[in-house]
């Protein structure tokens, strides 16, 4: 392979960037693919798994590969843009292996994989060489020399035992390590791919905010597997941690003496707007709504409700429009008033009073209101929220319209691949 390092440390290949011999990228490395052979063969990588366009991933055969240097992976011919799906013979070096206890041949003990490395032989094929390991203890080695705690070494591949079986009390820093800057939906992709029992482990070693977040874009099947192995305080806290509308739909799929012992567990104040929203039909704006939209008094200015907006962990969707009551100021609120949308402050001093540049042409929805009645709301008025009140006035929440399409496509709209994926159109290199 021309230009190419004779040794590749797989964990350092993670978010690489894909070009085609045109120098056009194709997309970035997430994974690489190897198989385990019988006897004392080495490990075979065949590929890499390689996101497109679209958060699509895909196969690219390693016969494919030509360089994997300067921080950048090259190859040629064309992407088959058909979506990866792993087999059963075949182990992912990110996701499966790292963390992993081997056992070290030598008779020193267990070990934790902290990174592995392929290499290149004469026939072009790449087979993994080496494993970077970590040791949990004090342990002499061979010669009697005590290694430290923590000490950290590489060893040749076929030194360790238990890289291809399916180990017990996986750890997941090192996975998670590898996610680098990746958005939730983007962990979600990875964490869906997995094995159950590794789907798990990794979503339980995520911090309470970002599993909710990853949790969110998960489809149900997951989302419930994943929060009935935590314990319960935790999965209590995380469903506080995760939009209303969200955590009521998950809470929805479990048994309900389950989701009444989980709502026990959560702070009243968290519980009660759950409460309410399971209180509604799935498929009425009730239950589609969030129950923590942005809402403003009609006497805070423009000022204050720009700097609302721009809170990092609001959707688009729900920093496009401030909703203006009577206070009290969560829902349910005193007297609607109505809303502002973003664009229209934009156009106004910062010291104008919000109140003062209600649209008033928009009306407010019932909770009853059905979602064929929330679609065509929302294409009549171009809008990408509509506010939802009761009987008396009171602002219950917001529907948007992520939520309105979450429930108008099917439910394993994030796994059918129906060749209507732009990213399919594409052709890199000839």
């Amino acid at each position: 392979m021309s230009g190419a390092p004779s040794r590749v440390f797989i964990a350092r290949m993670s978010g690489l960037a894909v070009f085609d011999p045109h120098g056009d990228q194709v997309g970035r490395v997430r994974d690489v693919v190897v198989v385990f052979r019988t006897g004392r063969l080495a490990p075979l990588a065949v590929g890499l798994v390689v996101e497109v366009p679209g958060r699509r991933r895909v196969f690219l055969p390693m016969t494919r590969v030509t360089s994997i240097d300067g921080g950048q992976v090259i190859m040629t011919g064309v992407v088959n843009m058909r979506r990866f799906e792993q087999r059963p013979s075949e182990t992912l070096v990110l996701a499966e292996l790292l963390d992993r206890a081997v056992t070290l041949r030598d008779g020193t003990g267990q070990v934790v994989v902290e990174d592995v490395a392929m290499t290149q032989l004469r026939t072009r094929d790449w087979v993994v060489s080496k494993v970077f390991v970590r040791r949990a203890e004090h342990h002499r080695g061979l010669g009697g020399r005590l290694r430290r705690r923590g000490e950290s070494f590489l060893v040749d591949a076929d030194q360790v035992t238990g890289l291809s079986i399916e180990g017990t009390g996986q750890g997941a820093a090192n996975l998670l390590a590898t996610f680098g800057s990746l958005k939730p939906a983007d962990i979600a992709d990875v964490i869906h791919d997995l094995s159950p029992k590794r789907r798990v482990e990794v979503a339980a070693a995520l911090g309470d905010e970002q599993l909710a977040d990853v949790l969110e874009e998960l489809p149900e099947d997951d989302q419930v597997e994943i929060l009935t192995q935590l314990e319960n305080k935790r999965a209590a806290d995380v469903l506080e941690a995760m939009e209303p509308d969200d955590a009521a739909d998950l809470l929805s799929e479990l048994p309900a003496d389950t989701a009444e012992q989980l709502l026990g567990l959560m702070e009243p104040e968290e519980a009660a707007p759950l409460r309410r929203l399971l209180s509604y039909d799935e498929d009425t704006a009730g239950g589609l709504m969030t129950s923590e939209p942005v809402i403003l008094g009609p006497d805070a200015t423009i000022a204050e409700a720009l700097a609302v907006v721009r809170r990092a962990e609001l959707s688009p969707a729900l920093a496009a429009s401030v909703f203006v009551c009577r206070p009290p100021l969560e829902t349910p609120t005193g007297r609607y008033l109505g809303l502002v949308h973003i664009q229209r402050m934009l156009r106004e001093p910062p010291h104008v009073p919000v109140g003062g540049i209600i649209d008033k042409d928009i009306e407010a929805l019932g909770p009853g209101t059905t979602l064929a009645q929330l679609t065509r709301y929302l294409a009549t008025y171009n809008m990408v929220s509509a506010p939802i009140v009761d009987d008396d006035g009171h602002l219950l929440g917001a529907v948007t319209v992520d939520d309105v399409l979450d429930h108008l496509l099917p439910e394993d709209w994030r796994d059918e691949d129906d060749g209507t994926d732009p990213a399919r159109a594409v052709r890199h290199g000839a």
